[in-house]
């Protein structure tokens, strides 16, 4: 297994991608997703930038926010991370 680590991994990036492109297709700017969600901007902001991780529990509200699918977004990155990649 190789390591990576998880914050420039294939799955981040394809993680940070689909919640970006999620919020944009609810027609939301990153004040109004945050205001949804009672945060500052500059989180929403960190989470997409990649500085901040987001947990799979964050992922869903993230979602519920937006009306996306979280199950849908989960696949794009099981799709991005590959077999032998081991975070450690």
């Amino acid at each position: 297994m190789k390591k990576v680590k998880t914050i420039s991994s294939e799955g981040q990036r394809a993680l940070i991608a689909a919640i970006k492109a999620a919020r944009k297709d609810a027609g939301l700017s990153q004040q109004e997703l945050a205001d949804r969600l009672g945060l500052h901007q500059s989180f929403i902001a960190r989470t997409e930038s990649g500085s901040r991780r987001i947990d799979l529990r964050e992922l869903v509200v993230y979602c519920r926010a937006m009306n996306a699918d979280p199950l849908g977004i989960l696949r794009t990155v099981i799709d991005a991370t590959r077999e032998d990649e081991f975070i450690g």
